[in-house]
């Protein structure tokens, strides 16, 4: 089955909200084994909408609407549906007896336009809120389904939950769905990364490849459709296994996961804690351990030292250190992770000291960054150069030492 979502609603177009429902519902029907044919996006407008509405049902099986069934004037999404069919709008009892009721709990009377809420197009299924007031439909007009939700994401995930998940399986006669897997790659580009690949992508089938670049790293999606999940399992781990003997060496996590959510763990499983002292990230390093939740029990503690005194102070990095090899320099990291270590008393120290713009710094170009790591087994460093703006390269700075941590942690 082909399925296309219509989002409705000025504000989308304009930018004003992102249209999370597209991702939520594309996410729902993949699982359902439902293809996803195209996403239009499409502004409070009747007409446009009754034009949105004739062209999906061309090529789709199944045609959802979210949004436009509110109480205003511009809520017209149920409107442009009866009058492409040439259909009447009516009030169903139940969604009516809904929303009256909500008004006089609150010692209100339903006005007109609220009661338009429980309005469907006449043939319809009406499908009950459970969160709030407008109800949604399910119609079928020749071979297409359209299903209409409400626009608040609380209102139709909850809508979509207990209402449409049901009938989109009964109407799964083959009991085909789709399952994902995403392989999460650190150190290696798309391009370089596709190279590798290049012949498993060309002849892909089923399972299918989607690279997929993003901020600093790539992923890869590997889909297969199957009617038994244990023999979808197993052909997407007999694909992974051919990934991972060209490229298994960048590969650090799966679907989810973070770079500094898989340092985290490792670090927890190894019942370590870690310290930051941070120069050139001015405490971004810090601030992305703590944005995961649970993280409590590794990150001890971090020291920002942007100035040499601080340092010195707070660090015990040698003045003769400063000196002789400057902040910039490895034996500087390398300080720094000791020290940081000894403040928190914790099993690991890491720290990063480097350029990063726009100016260079003790003759080094910006982009310059060691990492430090103080461990039980052992202290290193790790010289990298980075490239971007200012702002690129403390970010990119903060994932690297991530990556580092994975080392020092045995996972990569």
């Amino acid at each position: 089955m082909n399925a296309e979502i219509i989002a409705v609603g000025t504000e989308l177009l304009l930018g004003q909200i992102a249209n999370t429902n597209g991702q939520y519902l594309s996410k729902q029907l993949t699982h359902h084994g439902v293809n996803i044919y195209r996403h239009t996006v499409v502004g409070d407008n009747l007409q446009r909408i009754r034009q949105a509405i004739r062209t999906a049902a061309k090529h789709n099986d199944i045609v959802i609407l979210t949004g436009g069934l509110g109480p205003t004037e511009d809520d017209v999404t149920r409107n442009a549906l009866a009058e492409e069919y040439d259909l009447k709008l009516v009030h169903e009892a139940r969604a009516l007896e809904h929303v009256e009721a909500f008004f006089q709990a609150r010692g209100q009377t339903a006005s007109d336009a609220n009661r338009r809420q429980a309005l469907h197009v006449e043939g319809s299924e009406v499908l009950q809120n459970h969160v709030g007031l407008a109800c949604g439909m399910v119609y079928k007009h020749e071979n297409t389904w359209f299903i209409l939700l409400p626009g608040p994401p609380r209102e139709l995930e909850g809508m979509f939950e207990k209402e449409v998940r049901p009938l989109l399986s009964a109407a799964n006669q083959s009991h085909e769905f789709l399952l994902s897997r995403t392989l999460k790659f650190y150190g290696i580009g798309e391009s370089a990364l596709e190279a590798r690949l290049h012949d498993l992508i060309v002849h892909q089938g089923n399972p299918t490849i989607a690279p997929l670049a993003g901020q600093d790293e790539v992923s890869l999606r590997l889909t297969v459709k199957d009617t038994d999940r244990a023999h979808a399992e197993s052909k997407l781990d007999t694909l992974e296994e051919a990934i991972n003997e060209r490229c298994g060496e960048f590969l650090y996590g799966y679907d989810e996961d973070t770079l500094v959510s898989k340092a985290l763990d490792r670090l927890r499983g190894r019942g370590w804690r870690v310290a930051s002292a941070e120069s050139v990230t001015g405490g971004w390093l810090s601030a992305s351990l703590t944005d995961v939740a649970g993280a409590s029990d590794v990150f001890a503690g971090g020291v920002i030292a942007y100035r040499d005194e601080t340092k010195q102070k707070q660090l015990n990095v040698k003045p003769a250190t400063l000196q002789t090899d400057g902040a910039v320099s490895e034996a500087c990291a390398r300080e720094m992770a000791a020290g940081v270590r000894r403040t928190y008393h914790s099993e690991v120290g890491i720290s990063l000291t480097g350029v990063a713009g726009p100016d260079d710094q003790e003759g080094h170009p910006p982009g310059t960054l060691f990492i430090g790591i103080s461990s039980p087994d052992v202290t290193q460093v790790y010289a990298r150069h980075l490239q971007g703006d200012r702002a690129t390269i403390r970010r990119r700075a903060a994932k690297e030492a991530c990556a580092c941590l994975l080392e020092v942690g045995g996972e990569r």
